[in-house]
């Protein structure tokens, strides 16, 4: 009795281990014979990136240029995506290896000077000479941004006030691009201006000493602008005493 319960019992576990390996090799079969799904191909386009640093002030030739591919949708918009589009123009900031060109940053170099690209529309470009103390000790560079302070003398009293503040440096001396990071004395400096503030200041080089300094690239918050103190003039006031002596009465006029 024992023995026939164990033989069906190992026929069973045959049956089903063949039914097993049947339905393994069935689905097996099918993996290999199922069309595999179609991936979607994302449109892609060329976009031109910086193959080298491009200084400011520096023109854009060949060997700046590299291209790569990217996804359409990822493109951002100004995308500089032909040569033709950016070779031969004027860069206005500093670019970096491997930097997307956006358009928007080179300036058209028109005929002229380098610096004349570089001035934005219905601005201006003004000099003004300086020393290693107004010039921020060298460390003045083409694409820093300064204040501009005058000091003045009234009454004998001595006053500084803010012309003007944030300031773009177009130039240091005749260079208007530099790869130079330590400081470099300098005997002129040419800022991007209004045709009001070249005024102010052509009008404070004639009264008086003018001094830079340099602001932080990130700081574009203009400080609040306060009158400058002017001296206080001290007024003379003056009194009627009445001075007697013996019989002798007069008034005299004394200072308080």
């Amino acid at each position: 009795m024992f023995k026939g319960r164990t033989f069906i019992l190992i026929l069973l576990a045959g049956v089903l281990a063949v039914a097993a390996a049947m339905m393994a090799d069935n689905w097996l079969e099918n993996q290999i014979t199922t069309e595999p799904q179609q991936v979607e191909v994302t449109d892609i386009e060329t976009v031109l990136t910086a193959g080298l640093r491009i200084p400011y002030g520096q023109k854009v030739q060949a060997q700046h240029l590299k291209e790569i591919q990217m996804p359409a949708d990822l493109v951002p918009k100004g995308t500089a995506q032909n040569p033709d589009e950016v070779l031969g123009k004027i860069a206005q900031s500093d670019v970096f290896e491997g930097e997307i060109l956006m358009q928007a940053r080179f300036a058209e170099s028109a005929e002229g000077s380098t610096l004349a690209a570089l001035i934005e529309p219905s601005m201006r470009a003004i000099t003004v000479r300086v020393n290693d103390v107004v010039g921020v000790a060298g460390f003045l560079l083409p694409g820093n941004r300064v204040d501009m302070l005058a000091s003045r003398v009234q009454n004998k009293r001595s006053y500084t006030k803010t012309l003007i503040e944030d300031l773009k440096v177009l130039a240091v001396d005749q260079t208007a691009a530099t790869n130079e990071k330590d400081p470099v004395i300098v005997r002129a400096v040419t800022l991007e201006v209004t045709p009001e503030q070249a005024e102010i200041i052509v009008k404070a080089r004639g009264e008086g000493p003018i001094q830079l300094t340099l602001r932080n690239p990130q700081d574009d918050v203009i400080a609040r602008k306060e009158a400058p103190r002017k001296p206080r003039t001290r007024t003379s006031k003056t009194a009627s005493v009445t001075i007697i002596r013996g019989t002798s009465v007069h008034d005299s006029k004394v200072s308080l």
